[in-house]
């Protein structure tokens, strides 16, 4: 005889209590069908009602509407929830729909709804929710749900009835509902009628800072920035401890970072544990280069937590910035060992760290370990120079051979780093006759132009040097370092100075503000006898940028117009901050054998 129609059998489903149910029902199904893909047969069914009648028995099903179990709703159920576990979503919501819709059941429509929000059959889940709703009004995770869906179909004013009903049915669940209302309508595009729905929500709640909270969120995305400041200022009136509503406040006001210290600083001295708000006032201190002040409170934050690795890595900046080589290296060492995501960066920074203490070997060995990122190119060329500087020329080349160009633009960066190690090693020629072969096969390639026009030039073959910037500027007419390089050739050699002139004050048009392009505009006024003009020019270059042959051009203006002592401290200074520049130490010479 089938079990079913022993009894009229009751059920009443509860989402907890069908989960708990469904690993029986499907032992059931398993023992009785195996993996058939049809639904069970009879005596499948049988095994499964009696594993229902068993269930039953035990009392797990709740006090929910009752629905009669007929064969009928058992095998859609059963069919359904099957479907889902072999993967066939779209079957078992319809199947789920269709129950639905036909037994008004409230738990199974809430079943429904669920299934189809999982699978993201978005209508499905609406048109559930609307019966799971309708059946029991009082639900608050029905409501909640309904408020969700109107939401993501931008339906407004289901919104607003179905959120008040919601907030009304569940009281202490207010303030954490008004604290993710925004966030639950951030996919409205009308940011003012959202900014009315959450003002209608709120108010009964006036009592409570997270309704001034959330009218403060919603009015900074209708762009109402002054109403958005009134309704924080409220929320932290009535709280004035809270650290998310004083970020908040600090937030309105990220475009000033002086504004952002202002407002986080009383804050944090009056609350010393506020460590959110004391990053973020670090961080606006560090946007204020008020960099002491922001190391410090880094190293606030990182007594508290010394293992997050941000505060780690700023305070290694900072240490870097002020000069504390020491903290710097030990601070950012710590994050490689700790895997931290940026470690190609911070093996940059810990190559230039050594660089810095003259530990050559260091350097090259953090930069030769960065690995393929956007830090990879520069820093394996670094490597390759400072192995170079070791006196290893041919490891140095090796390093740079080793690396797999990835493109054509890579490729050129390798021709140009090895020229460069051929350049820094005075091998001028061989750099030449290098970027010359290179540039047989890429004879267009403006970088390679440009380079080896240079080193013709280093090695006297002028002409050759001109026409390839001549070449390199109809192709690229906005190259203002192309005209800049041929008219300081020029202005150098004492050759056509007012055509060099001309060229130099092209590339200043294009950029106006280079320092390099200032230092030949000066240095070619001074070929022209404009001595007093050309001091104004490359005080102004060097200002910009104390480059050891600008103020190698600086100083022989300086001497030229009688002014010796300010011509031997600049040399002086610039041969202290780089000793080994070879054009400083031959204008040196020539003044002051």
């Amino acid at each position: 005889m089938n079990p079913v129609n022993d009894r009229a059998m009751k059920l009443r489903y509860c989402r907890p209590r069908i989960s708990a149910l469904l690993g029986t029902l499907l032992l059931g199904y398993v023992a009785v069908a195996g993996a058939a893909d049809e639904p069970p047969a009879d005596e499948g069914r049988k095994a499964i009602a009696a594993a229902v009648q068993a269930e039953d028995q035990k009392g797990i099903f709740g006090a929910a509407p009752v629905v009669d179990l007929t064969p009928e709703i058992l095998y859609q159920f059963m069919f359904a929830e099957i479907a889902g576990a072999r993967g066939q979503i779209p079957l078992s919501v319809a199947a789920y729909l269709d129950l639905a819709r036909s037994t008004r059941d409230p738990q199974i429509a809430k079943r429904a709804a669920e299934v189809a929000l999982g699978a993201r059959q978005y209508d499905a889940a609406l048109s559930a929710t609307r019966i799971w709703v309708e059946q029991d009004p009082n639900s608050v995770a029905a409501q909640q749900m309904m408020v969700t869906l109107a939401a993501a179909f931008g339906r407004l004013d289901e919104v607003s009835e179905h959120l008040a009903r919601s907030l009304a049915l569940d009281p202490d669940g207010v303030p954490g509902a008004l604290m993710r209302l925004n966030r639950l309508l951030a996919r409205v595009q009308d940011k003012t009628a959202v900014y009315k729905v959450v003002v209608d929500a709120s108010e009964p709640y006036l009592q409570l800072p997270e309704a001034h909270f959330a009218r403060a969120q919603a009015a900074y995305a209708a762009k109402d920035m002054a109403q958005a400041q009134a309704d924080i200022d409220q929320a932290l009136a009535m709280r004035p401890n809270w650290e998310f509503a004083i970020l908040f406040k600090a937030m309105l006001a990220q475009a000033n970072a002086a504004d952002v210290v202002s407002i986080l600083q009383p804050f944090v001295r009056a609350y010393p544990e506020a460590m959110d708000a004391r990053l973020g006032l670090a961080r606006a201190l560090v946007a204020e280069r008020r960099f002491d002040e922001a190391l410090s409170e880094f190293k606030t934050v990182q007594a508290q937590q010394p293992m997050n690795p941000d505060v780690i890595y700023a305070v290694g900046l900072l240490s870097m910035q002020a000069h504390d080589l020491d903290t710097a290296e030990a601070q950012l060492t710590r994050l490689i060992d700790m895997n931290y995501s940026e470690s190609n960066l911070v093996r940059t920074y810990l190559g230039q760290i050594a660089e810095e203490k003259k530990d050559f070997k260091a350097a090259a060995n953090w930069y030769a370990g960065v690995t393929p990122s956007a830090q990879y190119m520069p820093a394996q060329s670094r490597a390759a120079q400072l192995t170079a500087k070791l006196g290893d020329f041919d490891g140095a080349r090796a390093i740079l051979h080793k690396i797999k160009p990835k493109d054509e633009a890579t490729q050129v960066q390798l021709i140009l780093a090895e020229a460069g190690l051929l350049r820094e090693a005075n091998r001028n020629d061989e750099a030449y006759a290098f970027l010359n072969k290179s540039l047989t096969a890429r004879p267009s390639e403006p970088e390679l132009l440009y380079e080896t026009a240079l080193a013709a030039d280093r090695i006297s073959k002028f002409e050759i040097a001109e026409q390839l910037w001549q070449k390199l500027i109809k192709i690229k007419p906005d190259h203002a370092h192309a005209y800049n390089a041929l008219g300081y050739s020029m202005a150098e050699r004492g050759v056509r100075l007012e055509e060099a002139q001309h060229l130099i004050d092209k590339a200043l048009a294009l950029q106006p503000d280079d320092p390099f392009i200032l230092d030949s505009k000066g240095w070619v006024q001074f070929r022209l006898g404009n001595k007093q003009a050309a001091l104004e020019t490359l005080q102004k270059a060097f200002n910009k940028r104390p480059d050891p042959e600008i103020a190698a051009h600086l100083g022989e203006v300086l001497w030229s117009l009688g002014r010796k002592d300010d011509a031997r401290k600049v040399w002086a200074d610039a041969a202290r901050q780089s000793p080994g520049n070879q054009a400083l130490a031959d204008t040196i010479k020539k003044y002051l054998p």
